[in-house]
């Protein structure tokens, strides 16, 4: 259960759909949060996965030899770099090839996984809930970061730890999983105010 209750709207796990869910809540205004009461959260998500086409992707989290992050801007919100993954392909291999065609960098080493995040999408008509799987990256280069404009992506810029107010205030929630999984903000956002 969540430490303050009241700043969440409690759904039954029994009745709960998320594409209806989706449908209904999406772009409404208002910072609302909710949450599902459940005795085995495990086994509930993956009742609510069967439900849904879940798509696969993998990204990274890259640190230079500066101790800088890459990040990139994507569809006007600042972003991590990651994509799905191709049919038979593996997380980290996954997670390189994103990385390096959506930045124009090449990987010198993946280290271990940092996290999954979840979240869901309108694809085409569709709702899907995308899983993705976050690595440490090292890249030792110096070459020109190349943005996949194809991708929509506009920029790709390197932040120092201390430095990512401005992704912090324009990213979505799974890459605010992400960043708090790497230590580079000390304070999390408070999602309501008290």
């Amino acid at each position: 259960m969540p430490k303050k209750v009241e700043r969440y709207q409690k759904i039954d796990a029994q009745t709960f759909d998320l594409k209806a869910f989706y449908n209904r809540y999406n772009g409404k205004p208002g910072n609302k949060f909710y949450f599902i009461h459940c005795s085995d959260a495990k086994e509930y998500l993956k009742k609510v996965m069967r439900s849904i086409t879940v798509i696969e992707a993998a990204g990274g989290v890259v640190i230079n030899p500066k101790g800088e992050y890459l990040f990139i801007y994507r569809n006007k919100k600042w972003d991590l770099p990651k994509g799905k993954l191709e049919k038979g392909e593996g997380k980290r291999v996954g997670a390189v090839r994103e990385v390096e065609e959506e930045c124009g960098i090449s990987v010198n080493n993946i280290g271990p996984r940092i996290c999954k995040t979840y979240h869901t999408y309108n694809n085409r008509g569709e709702v899907v809930l995308k899983r993705t799987y976050w690595y440490e990256m090292d890249y030792k280069g110096s070459g020109k970061l190349k943005p996949q404009k194809e991708e929509g992506i506009t920029s790709v810029r390197w932040f120092r730890k201390g430095h990512i107010e401005a992704i912090i205030k324009n990213t979505f929630p799974s890459i605010m999983d992400v960043l708090a999984k790497m230590d580079l903000f000390t304070d999390k956002p408070v999602p309501l105010s008290e």
